[in-house]
């Protein structure tokens, strides 16, 4: 009998007919959403057994594949064998999200190199101390808009995770200068990509150590940092040649000069310079702009 009711015509190979380890998984699964693999489970104990091996092998896992919200029911069921994930998003369970939800994953898990937590208000510095324990290999890290990650956090992140190259701090607010100036002395020398965006405590003295300790940084977010002035920048301009990218938006006190060295070195910046603005301005009140060599 064919899976539609019908009889199965002799010779007729049915899918779960094929081999498991050298086709259905790599070929067929690894192509089939999340979302989709939930209803294919449903289909028969075959199916349920078939789509459980492939979660046990997957090494990515976006929850935001599921849809814009997940039941805990269903992450648990998803991730339950998983054992070699090497990259983790779970910015769609950030309303529920908890330590006991999240802990036994990053213990299955010690291969991670990327996981991203944005907006997990649920989670304790517990959870970011069994991360920081249990997977060495981290490289990537979204703590963006973490009410909870606080100094004491930060600090055991960094002395436990050698290989960390991007973390995002964005509004993580209980942060102040010292846990930057922390961070940047135990890993400024692996660091590639560091947001610090919207945060009012960090100032002039966690940027300057960040640009003394990072030779390699090459993308830089302080946007609404309000503390960040001139002087911070002309560090970042003397001991940050990789330096790509910098966000200084609503920087109030971060002055064109002090821009001018990166901006001739080809750093990308989000603030144009006051000549331009003025073009721009002028164009909207009156039509035009008269030319003006912006090279000069």
């Amino acid at each position: 009998m064919d899976p539609s009711g019908g009889e199965q015509e002799p010779g007729a190979v049915r899918l779960l007919d094929l081999p498991w380890e050298d086709v259905l998984l790599p070929h067929v699964l690894s192509r089939v959403p999340l979302r989709q693999l939930l209803w294919l489970q449903r289909v028969s104990r075959a199916f349920r057994a078939l789509v459980q091996l492939h979660l046990a092998r997957l090494r990515r896992f976006d929850a935001a594949q599921v849809g814009p919200q997940i039941p805990r029911a269903a992450l648990a069921w998803l991730l339950r064998d998983a054992e070699g994930l090497q990259e983790l998003a779970l910015a769609p369970c950030h309303e529920w999200l908890s330590d006991e939800d999240l802990v036994p994953v990053l213990a299955r898990n010690p291969q991670l190199r990327s996981v991203a937590l944005a907006g997990c208000g649920q989670l304790s510095r517990r959870a970011l101390g069994a991360l920081a324990e249990g997977c060495p290999r981290l490289q990537r890290l979204s703590l963006a808009h973490c009410d909870w990650v606080d100094g004491l956090a930060l600090r055991g992140l960094a002395d436990r995770c050698p290989a960390l190259e991007e973390l995002d701090l964005t509004a993580c607010r209980q942060l102040k200068d010292e846990a930057i100036v922390y961070l940047a002395q135990r890993r400024g020398a692996s660091l590639r990509s560091l947001s610090l965006a919207v945060n009012a405590n960090v100032g002039d003295t966690a940027v300057q150590e960040l640009a003394r300790n990072c030779p390699e940084l090459q993308h830089l977010d302080l946007t609404g940092c309000l503390r960040v002035g001139s002087d911070g920048i002309r560090t970042l301009a003397e001991y940050c040649p990789a330096l790509r990218s910098l966000r200084v938006r609503h920087c109030h006190h971060v002055a064109e000069p002090s821009l001018s060295r990166l901006r001739k070195r080809g750093v990308d910046i989000d603030v144009e310079p006051p000549l331009h603005q003025a073009l721009v301005l002028l164009q909207d009140v009156v039509g035009f702009a008269p030319f003006v060599n912006l090279q000069v």
